[in-house]
């Protein structure tokens, strides 16, 4: 029951008010557990004390300790009855339930001692057990639950002049609503009045502000510091970022690591072995004459007692779920625990470049006419033609260019724009027609074309412009690398990445001058979107020879789609909530910060380390007290030690998965 209870603890975060009201009946049932635990222990001091001190009969005993078995176990009991009544007997409750009773009515036996003290410490010890773990569930749930609390209960829309507070789903898109400081933002908008901070630290885990003003985008889930803003919402409470990311965290249950699918399967088929291994034990034995009935079935119920499989069923998902809960505090976003066995053996992580490694902020920083002359006003009508041909494309590159020349409402026509892919934009303006692009895009543009006019001895991306088929000169457009772009790559080495690659469609030199830069192992440079695809099959093959074999993609979620749907593992940029990101990828890095990569494979190898640490430890100690028991050699203490004392242990450990390291 405690396996099923943990994979359903995601689901009940998401209530109405968030995880308050489950998190109270929660700390109310620890209280509740705990008093029981401490009176059911009184109590047997005092029935042990009694037993000692009065010649009662055995009957009278029994009603005597039933008193605190019952105060302490009738939980269980309940859960085992209900689990018959259900089908679904084989679980640690009828296991416990089941060995309990028969130490309480084995003194009945010719010739046998009764176990009665032992039956109600057996009960009384599986409750602490069970205690620990709801306490682990509590800190899991914690661990989580700060991203459940960005998700607003009430917003204020402005209507027919008058502000009222409404659910969030109830707002259209295009509505506007208004956000008071220490409010939270309900719905992803553009703000259309005002200027404030805003505290993002539950979507990325980083405490500095972020600065917004008119015409900013911006996205649910941060909280407004200090102005009023009036936002217009670009989308409906549903498609919102801070829906899509609680979606994201209540599914991440769903996909099992290999080791939790592990003891799923060793769970159903390691119980029923044991049960007709304990029945077996109990009448095989006196049988064909090896002692009696009553010594058998007590290494029988020690059997049993030893054979529950708490530790495993519990501390394993636990482990996980913590190390998931533990990486969304540091702003990285996991799906689930599979990409976690995933990550942890990455030997090769491929970028994209721009975006990714870079900031992706383009500026115009050159421009050459053909005659490689300066000529102002040459320069200023290249500038002026590349900007209509780009002013409907949603590239980083269009946007430097418009920026550039931002006077476009100006009395120009442009028509038949035509995008094509890998080369660029090519659009009539004027009655010119004017292709913008790379150096395929001329050698496609312009008969008997002069290569020379193409060189550039500035490092940045180079956009060549060709009016009615002759080459009329380039722009130089530079991009800046990320301030820990460079120690992400040193991160991931220390870490144990084999090879770190880059994959790019600017030219040639740009991605040359990036990759030493940041100390790349292999970049590929003037690709198409397909070309990358291609890339990474080849990077997959030959990454099978490496140490660790997995190969994962980082790109910024939107146009690199194809490609981390091929990785082993796609880990995307979020760009504080991008859509496409949340969607595409496996792993979404919330602050868009590279250095954080390394951050994720250190967690994801400490919890799989944690994880293969209680399953050889719950394993080892249990089958030598199981086969202790067999031969008569372990106590109902130390099978006590084997079933709880394991379990107590595996929780304490797992709980380390919260804590992450930098």
């Amino acid at each position: 029951m405690a396996f099923v209870k943990l994979y359903i603890m995601s689901h009940d975060l998401h209530h109405e008010k968030g995880c308050n009201g489950h998190c109270h009946e929660h700390e109310h049932g620890s209280h509740g557990k705990l008093a029981a635990i401490i009176i059911s222990a009184v109590l047997l001091g005092i029935a042990v004390y009694i037993e000692h001190t009065f010649q009662l009969p055995l009957w009278q005993l029994l009603l005597i300790y039933l008193v605190p078995y019952l105060i302490v176990g009738h939980e269980t009991l309940k859960e085992a009855a209900e689990g018959l009544i259900h089908g679904e007997a084989l679980n640690e409750d009828f296991l416990m339930s089941i060995a309990t009773i028969g130490a309480l009515a084995i003194g009945f036996l010719p010739g046998a001692e009764n176990q009665f003290p032992e039956a109600v410490f057996v009960m009384l010890f599986f409750q602490i057990g069970e205690l620990f773990e709801g306490y682990a569930e509590g800190k899991s749930r914690e661990s989580i639950s700060h991203l459940m609390d960005i998700r607003p209960d009430v917003a204020n829309v402005e209507r027919e002049g008058t502000v009222s507070a409404v659910a969030p789903d109830t707002i259209n898109v295009g509505e506007i609503i208004v956000v008071r400081p220490g409010e939270k933002i309900p719905l992803d908008g553009i703000i259309i009045e005002g200027a404030s901070s805003l505290n993002t630290v539950a979507l990325t885990g980083e405490s500095a502000p972020r600065e917004v003003a008119v015409d900013d985008e911006i996205i649910s889930g941060c909280v407004n510091l200090s102005g009023v803003l009036r936002i217009r919402t670009t989308k409906s409470f549903g498609e919102s970022t801070v829906s899509k990311i609680i979606n994201l965290v209540e599914n991440a249950s769903e996909s099992k690591s290999k080791s939790e699918n592990f003891i799923s399967r060793f769970a159903h088929i390691y119980t029923p072995i044991v049960v007709i291994g304990a029945a077996l034990i109990a009448v095989l034995p006196p049988l064909f004459g090896f002692g009696s009935f009553s010594t058998w079935l007590l290494r029988a119920l020690t059997f049993l007692v030893v054979s529950c499989p708490c530790a495993l069923v519990i501390s394993v998902p636990l482990t996980f779920f913590g190390g998931i809960g533990g990486a969304s505090r540091k702003g990285i976003l996991i799906k689930g625990s599979s990409y976690m066995d995933t990550l942890a053996k990455v030997g090769t992580v491929v970028f994209d470049k721009t975006g990714t490694l870079t900031k992706g902020v383009f500026r115009v920083s050159a421009v050459h006419t053909g005659s490689h002359d300066h000529d102002e006003e040459k320069e200023h009508h290249l500038l002026h033609l590349a900007a209509h041909v780009e002013h409907f494309s949603t590239h980083p590159i269009a946007a430097a260019l418009r920026e550039a020349f931002p006077c476009e409402h100006d009395d120009c026509v442009t028509t038949d724009v035509r995008e094509i892919a890998g080369h660029g934009i090519e659009a009539v303006v004027n009655g010119q027609k004017v292709a913008v692009g790379n150096k395929k895009m001329m050698r496609a543009s312009i008969a008997n074309l002069d290569e020379s006019l193409l060189e550039c001895q500035h490092v940045g991306t180079i956009i060549h412009i060709a009016i009615d088929g002759e080459y009329a000169g380039h722009i130089v457009i530079s991009d800046q690398a990320k301030e820990d772009a460079q120690e992400a790559i040193t991160a991931l080495k220390k870490a144990g990445v084999e090879r770190t690659v880059m994959l790019t469609g600017d030219r040639e030199e740009v991605a040359e001058n990036v990759a030493q830069d940041l100390g790349l192992d292999e970049y590929y440079a003037e690709l198409l979107p397909t070309d990358k695809v291609t890339h990474v099959e080849r990077l997959l093959a030959s990454a099978k020879a490496l140490k660790n074999p997995r190969l994962a993609f980082v790109g910024d979620g939107i146009n690199d789609a194809p490609v981390l749907a091929r990785a082993d593992v796609g880990i995307a940029m979020g760009g504080l909530g991008s859509d496409a990101a949340i969607e595409a990828a496996d792993i979404v890095l919330m602050d868009d910060q590279p250095s954080k990569i390394a951050t994720a494979i250190a967690i994801a190898k400490r919890t799989l380390r944690i994880a293969a640490q209680n399953t050889w430890f719950a394993i080892g100690v249990k089958v030598a007290v199981l086969i202790l028991a067999t031969f008569g050699l372990a106590t109902m203490w130390m099978a006590v030690f084997a079933d709880v004392g394991v379990t107590v242990l595996a929780v304490l450990n797992a709980m380390r998965a919260l804590r992450t390291r930098e």
